[in-house]
């Protein structure tokens, strides 16, 4: 996929913040943003990883900014949307992605601080992410929340089984604000991605087998790429196709998960 930025794309003149972009699925969804013209805020813990993604979209010809965001904590992330509107002058898209703390393990063995890393940065972010930025996506004629979840939130874990009920708090949140702010002609929506990143990578060092059983239970015989099969699914729910879309959980998954 082409990743240089587009000024006349379906994105362009938009404002995007991108939580966890530093690496990741983050990073590719901030960039398949960028391409298609939005105005991209890297939102990463680390300016160390943020802040090259930002230079890389810049490069390519797009706008971006890195501004270190913690979304574990609700300051941050308020601080972040302030300054994203005082940036750009207003706030489109919020993409909620960031998220740390899911570690294999049995029930009886898992920590409760496991649950509390989770649960923060994804239900408790989730939260945070959609207060801080509502009435800047109300204010948009198009606004858009998009939360990345995962199959596991829908059908379950028996490798990590705080994680799942962590992810399918944000299903919950999206649809019940699909609900509350439909009224307003914001969308929100979640998307459940399979693909390559540096933490799939890293349960795959625990679990070697792991890779060749997700690849066996995938009807397309593969693990997503994130820029080619993730990045453009959020770019379709940012833009101005996915109007009418709204409380779904869209998942990526190579036809994995078959249930909805």
């Amino acid at each position: 996929m082409d990743v240089s930025a587009s000024s006349g794309g379906a994105l362009a003149g938009r404002v995007a913040v991108v939580t966890g972009a530093g690496q990741g699925v983050g990073e590719d969804i901030a960039r398949a943003l960028a391409a298609r013209g939005a105005s991209v805020v890297v939102a990463a813990r680390r300016a160390a990883t943020g802040e090259p993604v930002a230079e890389s979209i810049r490069a390519a010809g797009g706008t971006a900014e890195c501004i270190v965001t913690d979304v574990t904590e609700r300051g941050s992330v308020e601080a972040c949307v302030a300054a994203t509107v005082e940036r750009f002058g207003g706030l489109d898209v919020m993409v909620h992605n960031a998220f740390a703390g899911a570690v294999a393990s049995r029930l009886e063995e898992t920590p409760p601080e496991a649950w509390a890393q989770m649960s923060r940065t994804s239900a408790w972010g989730s939260f945070w992410c959609a207060q801080a930025a509502f009435a800047h996506l109300a204010a948009s004629d198009q606004g858009r929340l998009v939360l990345v979840t995962s199959p596991s939130g829908i059908e379950g874990s028996a490798n990590i089984p705080l994680y799942s009920p962590a992810k399918a708090a944000q299903r919950a949140l999206a649809k019940s604000l699909a609900r509350e702010w439909g009224p307003h002609g914001v969308t929100v929506n979640c998307i459940a991605p399979v693909a390559e990143t540096p933490a799939l990578a890293g349960a795959f060092e625990q679990v070697p087998q792991l890779r060749g059983a997700i690849e066996a239970r995938t009807p397309l015989g593969r693990i997503g790429d994130p820029v080619a099969d993730i990045g453009g699914v959020v770019a379709f729910l940012a833009g101005p196709d996915a109007g009418y879309v709204s409380g779904q959980t869209i998942v990526c998954d190579g036809g994995s998960f078959l249930g909805l």
